[in-house]
């Protein structure tokens, strides 16, 4: 027996909103393609395709990401569901929006050059498909939300950092300038990082010393009502 056959049908998307951090030049970037069909051929676009009947929403926005980063893995939140009516010319479309955070240095160069897609700094952004500067508005939106409440500052960086690259991640997303000392102050009264007798000798000859997120350590005072409070 088929149940709901006389209700309308729509379609269910999902767009990608990938988030990378360029440390030489101090910038947030989002990863965006030339769309390659109709409607709105040509133009900017985010990442995005349906869902498949035999995968969840979830599993369509890992596929989705992985097809265009060739990454797995990453953080991944969800975001919001766009469905105004007329948001894609094409049909009754609803979008589910997702934002994700890589290390910009590991995706693979392969599959972004296969979708023509390049990083482009957020604060140069050109005007994007449909709805879809609306979802990077809600998506830096929450970011920054998220990078005072959560260490997800740390998905964006590389494996071992010094302090100041740290800070110019924070002034990227907040798009203001920190003030150095109290950043410093308040990162390492945390306890959060593990500093290592390595020196990043490139930005200055005394060069400044490199430090690990200790998520393990984060984990343990977060079941302890830990508030991280950047």
């Amino acid at each position: 027996m088929k149940f709901y056959q006389n209700q309308d049908k729509l379609l269910l998307a999902i767009d990608s909103i990938i988030f990378g951090f360029d440390e030489g030049q101090h910038e947030l970037k989002l990863l965006i393609l030339k769309r390659k069909f109709e409607p709105a051929m040509g133009k900017w676009s985010l990442m995005g395709g349906f869902v498949q009947k035999d995968e969840s929403i979830d599993e369509a926005a890992k596929r989705t990401a992985f097809q265009l980063t060739g990454l797995q893995d990453v953080y991944m939140e969800q975001l919001y569901t766009f469905g105004d009516i007329g948001r894609d010319p094409g049909g009754r479309i609803v979008s589910v929006a997702y934002f994700s955070l890589i290390k910009i240095n590991d995706y693979n160069k392969e599959h972004v050059e296969k979708h023509g897609a390049s990083w482009i700094p957020i604060s140069e952004l050109p005007d994007l498909i449909f709805d879809h500067s609306e979802m990077v508005k809600k998506a830096i939106r929450k970011l920054r939300i998220r990078a005072r409440t959560q260490p997800i500052g740390f998905e964006l960086l590389p494996e071992k950092f010094t302090i100041p690259q740290l800070q110019g991640l924070y002034e990227a997303i907040y798009q203001t300038p920190l003030d150095k000392r109290n950043f410093r102050r308040k990162l390492l009264a945390m306890g959060l990082l593990k500093k290592l007798d390595e020196k990043e000798k490139e930005s200055s000859k005394k060069g400044a010393f490199y430090y690990r997120f200790r998520k393990k350590k984060y984990e343990e005072l977060l079941a302890k009502g830990f508030n991280f409070g950047l």
